[in-house]
C-alpha cells in the first residue's frame, strides 16, 4: 500500500509523538526509582517551566517539601544539594510532559485544519488526546496522594498512571499501523483466547504488576532468586484473610504485602514464558522471523528482571530497574505488532 505525503507527515508526527511517550515512561520510572516524585508540591502548569536558579528560589522549593510528609516522616536528613537532585528529575519529568502537549497539539491543530485526517482518524487522534489528559490527571492525583498523610505516592495509583500511559502508548502504535494499512483486524484473531492475544495480554498485566512492584519497592524485601523468602511458595501468599490489609491499606507497614505482589510477578513471568513457548510452537513455521525479536526480548526481560532482584540491596538499581522497564515495554509493542501481522495474514489462524 502506497502512503500518500499527506499521511507521511502524519506518520512522523505520530512516531515522534510516540518516541516521547516512551521515554516519559522511562522519566517516569526513573523519578519514582529515585523517590523524585513529590519533590515539587504544585503544579504550576505555566510558572512550573522555569527551573530555579538562584538559592532563594531553592529554598523556596525546598522549604515547600519540608512541608510535606515525605520529609517529616521519611527524608528529614535531606540537606539541599540531595533536594535539588530529586527536584531535577521530577522537573524534567513535568518540563518533558509539556514539551509532548506542544508536540500534540500544535502539528494536530494543523492537520485538523488543513482536512489531512480522515474522519477515522479524526476520531483515534482525539481519542489520542482524551488519552494523555487522563494521564496527566492521573499523575497529579497521583502525587497528591504523598501529600496529605502518608509520606509516599500510592503503589496504585502511580502503577493506573502507568498503565494508562502504556495504554496511550500501544493505542499511538496502533494508529500507526493504521495510517500505514495495516491495524489489527480483531476480528480474525477469535477473540482473546486466540494465543497471540493472551501473550499481549499477560504482558500487559505484567508491566501493571511490575508498577506496583515499583511503588512498593517490593523487590527490596527479597533480593534473592529462584527463591522468595528462601522458599519457592512462601507463605505470606498463602494469608489470604489479611489481602486486604497487607495488599491495600498497610502494605508499606510490614513486608508481607511487597512478598505478595513479587511473588505474582514472578508468577506471570514464568507464565509468560511458558504461553511463549505454545507461541513459537503454533506459530514458528509461519513466523519465525517475526517471532525472533519477541523471544529476545522476553529473555531479556527476565535476565534484567533478575539482575533487578539480586542487586536490589537497600535501593533499587536505577539503571537496571529502568532498562527492565523499557524492555517490558518495548516487547509489548512488538506483540502489538505480531498481532498485527498474524490478523493480516492470510495463512490460516490458529
Amino acid at each position: 500500500m502506497e502512503i500518500s505525503q499527506k499521511n507521511k507527515y502524519v506518520l512522523t508526527w505520530l512516531w515522534t509523538g510516540l518516541i516521547l511517550v516512551l521515554i516519559q515512561i522511562i522519566l517516569g520510572g526513573i523519578t519514582r526509582l529515585t523517590g523524585s516524585g513529590l519533590s515539587i508540591t504544585r503544579w504550576d502548569i505555566v510558572t512550573g517551566i522555569w527551573y530555579p536558579l538562584s538559592e532563594k528560589q531553592w529554598t523556596h522549593y525546598f522549604d515547600l517539601y519540608k512541608q510535606t510528609p515525605q520529609f517529616t516522616k521519611v527524608n528529614a536528613w535531606m540537606d539541599l544539594d540531595r533536594f535539588k537532585f530529586i527536584f531535577f528529575w521530577e522537573y524534567f519529568h513535568r518540563l518533558w510532559a509539556r514539551l509532548m502537549g506542544l508536540v500534540f497539539i500544535i502539528p494536530a491543530a494543523y492537520f485538523f485544519i488543513k482536512n489531512y485526517l480522515s474522519n477515522q482518524l479524526k476520531i483515534k487522534i482525539s481519542f489520542i488526546f482524551l488519552l494523555a489528559v487522563l494521564v496527566a490527571s492521573l499523575g497529579w492525583i497521583m502525587v497528591a496522594s504523598g501529600l496529605t498523610s502518608y509520606p509516599w505516592v500510592n503503589a496504585y495509583k502511580l502503577s493506573f498512571h502507568l498503565i494508562v500511559a502504556v495504554f496511550l502508548l500501544t493505542y499511538i502504535y496502533n494508529t500507526i499501523l493504521f495510517v500505514k494499512g495495516n491495524s489489527i483486524q480483531w476480528s480474525r484473531l477469535n477473540g482473546i483466547f486466540n494465543l497471540p492475544v493472551v501473550f499481549t495480554i499477560f504482558v500487559f498485566i505484567q508491566i501493571y504488576l511490575g508498577g506496583i512492584m515499583a511503588g512498593m519497592k517490593a523487590a527490596l524485601v527479597a533480593p534473592e532468586w529462584p527463591y522468595l523468602m528462601g522458599s519457592f511458595l512462601p507463605r505470606e501468599i498463602f494469608q489470604f484473610s489479611n489481602y486486604s490489609n497487607f495488599l491495600f491499606s498497610e502494605y508499606e507497614l510490614s513486608h508481607t504485602g511487597p512478598v505478595i505482589v513479587q511473588f505474582f510477578h514472578r508468577l506471570f513471568a514464568y507464565s509468560i514464558l511458558f504461553i511463549l513457548i505454545l507461541l513459537i510452537y503454533n506459530y514458528y513455521s509461519r513466523f519465525a522471523s517475526k517471532l525472533y525479536l519477541i523471544i529476545f526480548l522476553v529473555l531479556v526481560q527476565i535476565l534484567l528482571g533478575i539482575l533487578t532482584l539480586l542487586n536490589s540491596h537497600g535501593s533499587v538499581p536505577l539503571w537496571y530497574g529502568s532498562l527492565h522497564q523499557l524492555t517490558g515495554i518495548v516487547l509489548l509493542l512488538s506483540c502489538i505488532d505480531f498481532l498485527s501481522i498474524v490478523s493480516n495474514s492470510k495463512s490460516l489462524l490458529k
